[in-house]
């Protein structure tokens, strides 16, 4: 049987990682060597890099070899800080606390053009010298010459927040740091938006690319294995590195249940399973892992993972599995998410947060509040949570909002506008369009943050975008999904899951004892294990991989064909989304 997820940990790889088409190093010697050898004279980069310890290392080992070396950082070549400020203020969202714009900002306008044509004047002159190997590092360093390979230091998000947290990593172009959500504001808007076009840009020319996120090591891999690589991803199957974050709702499960999580945290709120601008995929090869950001693969691979519904996303991977764990924790704060026109006004998104709750466990009287109630009034409603905020106390929010029993396989739709929330001891599958950030709290229960300050509320912003058409029986008749079975060959099942009108994703559900094959009619898969230990799946084109409960995996529209066989005993139930026909 499937494991007793209720009293014990069962397997999960908290570090999947896929194999190497050739091989990684770790070695400062080789790594000298061939930037010698293929006259490499820059070393671009991410935000957050701690370029003081590999330029200290690089310099060692350039000195062991024989070599003269200068190192000139890019930033020197910046404008101002305040120079800077005014170019992307427009982006940062004024006094809003979380959500600014995403940037159309180029990396090219944080620099001076002066300062920057005077560096491009020393690395044409550093070609002829033949006693000093010049070295030009930092974001940008690949602009000097647009034709020449390059080298690139790459730094996994959630390392970075993780510096960030430390006080150790700043915003693009700046100098100190002003406060944790600002910083990260800036990171999600800006920050991220600049430095991943231009890698975009680069990824062609990267010779070589290293993982930063260990103090010591530096893991490397040349740009022909890695371009291999991500093709052999692309075209078989792909598990990103899941993050793990507190909140002051967070639960246990994960923390009682997954095996290698660290004990440490109070609790877990959020596992961000397959997120594209957060997660990264984990590469290993010869006892070695390296870390890189799941964009590269849509950057070179998009057309092969997304194949028909890449035309409409480009390289944004559109679909986004997390958990919410509110076993013995407490329940979301009641929220909505924006419409299209207004994700796309106001922030700068290509597509919305629609999102869908798939039960994966729960207990006791676990509920979900999902819609408005038949009688709502919304000027009371606004009302009472205008007064619950500035007195601090609580609002009776049932007489507003509906509840339903959680159900464990059951899919509840939340369409953009949509009021809901999850109530204590669940553990929700979050099923929903990638972008992540717009959530507009309306109530959160009058409890602090984890740092004992008030969380802001989005009353203004929820009021702009709620639908108060969807209550009473219309919740009951268009959100709760009613599944549609259907037998494929002997005891297996095929159970669609249909969404809203306003979800661009499907959701499905296959349950089987022995196996099953899956023609993916030229779509992305994203499945998880939702009941039963493990299944191994194979791929058309040969790879093979083992998959445990409650672990999110891809499978790319390029595999054309998969196989997924049950390697424990009894039944088990997958749950799989793709883009629907009508919307790619």
């Amino acid at each position: 049987m499937y494991p007793n997820i209720q009293t014990k940990p069962f397997q999960y790889e908290i570090l999947p990682t896929f194999p190497v088409q050739g091989t990684l190093s770790n070695s400062y010697q080789d790594l000298v060597a061939h930037l010698i050898t293929h006259h490499i004279h820059c070393i671009d980069g991410f935000v957050g890099v701690n370029w003081e310890t590999i330029i200290s290392k690089l310099k060692q080992e350039f000195e062991k070899q024989g070599v003269s070396t200068r190192f000139i950082a890019m930033d020197s070549a910046l404008k101002s800080e305040s120079e800077i400020q005014e170019i992307i203020s427009p982006y940062l969202g004024g006094n809003d606390p979380l959500f600014g714009k995403k940037t159309p900002v180029k990396l090219i306008e944080y620099f001076d053009t002066e300062k920057l044509t005077a560096l491009q004047n020393i690395f044409l002159s550093s070609r002829s010298l033949q006693n000093e190997h010049i070295i030009f590092y930092g974001p940008g360093a690949s602009l000097l010459d647009e034709s020449k390979k390059v080298m690139y230091i790459d730094l996994p998000k959630n390392v970075l927040i993780q510096r960030m947290r430390a006080g150790v990593a700043l915003n693009l172009g700046c100098s100190t740091q002003i406060s944790q959500k600002e910083t990260y504001k800036r990171y999600y808007f800006v920050d991220w938006e600049i430095l991943n076009r231009h890698k975009r840009a680069i990824l062609s020319r990267v010779e070589f690319l290293a993982d930063q996120q260990s103090p010591t090591d530096l893991p490397w891999i040349t740009g022909q294995d890695l371009q291999a690589t991500l093709l052999a991803m692309s075209q078989n199957y792909f598990r990103v590195r899941p993050t793990f974050e507190p909140g002051v709702w967070g639960g246990h499960w994960m923390k009682d249940h997954l095996t290698g999580i660290d004990q440490h945290v109070k609790n877990y709120a959020w596992s961000f399973e397959m997120i594209v601008p957060e997660n990264g995929i984990v590469l290993e090869a010869n006892g070695l892992t390296l870390e890189i950001s799941f964009d590269q693969l849509m950057f070179q691979e998009s057309a092969n993972v997304l194949g028909r519904a890449q035309q409409r996303f480009d390289v944004d991977f559109p679909i986004r599995f997390n958990f919410l764990d509110t076993f013995d924790g407490g329940n979301l704060s009641i929220q909505c998410h924006p419409s299209p026109a207004y994700a796309k006004e106001e922030f700068g998104e290509n597509f919305t947060q629609d999102e869908s709750y798939y039960i994966v466990d729960r207990k006791d009287n676990a509920q979900v509040y999902l819609g408005f109630q038949d009688n709502i009034n919304a000027k009371e409603f606004r009302k009472a949570l205008e007064d619950s905020f500035h007195t601090g106390i609580a609002m009776d929010i049932e007489q507003y909002v509906q509840k339903f029993e959680s159900k464990k396989h059951q899919l509840y739709l939340i369409p953009h506008g949509t009021v809901h929330s999850s109530g204590v001891n669940n553990l929700v599958l979050e099923i929903s369009a990638t972008p992540y950030n717009y959530t507009f709290k309306m109530y959160d229960w009058v409890r602090p943050d984890l740092d004992g300050k008030p969380r802001p509320l989005n009353i203004d912003r929820a009021f702009a975008n709620l639908n108060f058409n969807r209550k009473g029986d219309v919740v009951k008749n268009t959100l709760l999904s009613q599944p549609k079975e259907e037998v494929l060959e002997g005891e297996t099942r095929r159970i669609h899951l249909p969404t809203h009108e306003d979800h661009f994703y499907d959701v499905f559900r296959y349950e089987f004892e022995q196996a099953v094959t899956i023609n993916m009619q030229g779509q992305c898969h994203i499945m998880m294990l939702v009941e039963g230990e493990a299944i191994e799946l194979t791929t058309e084109h040969g790879m093979k991989k083992v998959f445990h409960y409650a672990e999110t995996f891809a499978v790319p529209a390029a595999a054309s064909s998969y196989t997924l066989r049950n390697l424990g005993i009894g039944k088990v139930k997958v749950i799989q989304s793709f883009v629907k026909d009508s919307k790619c």
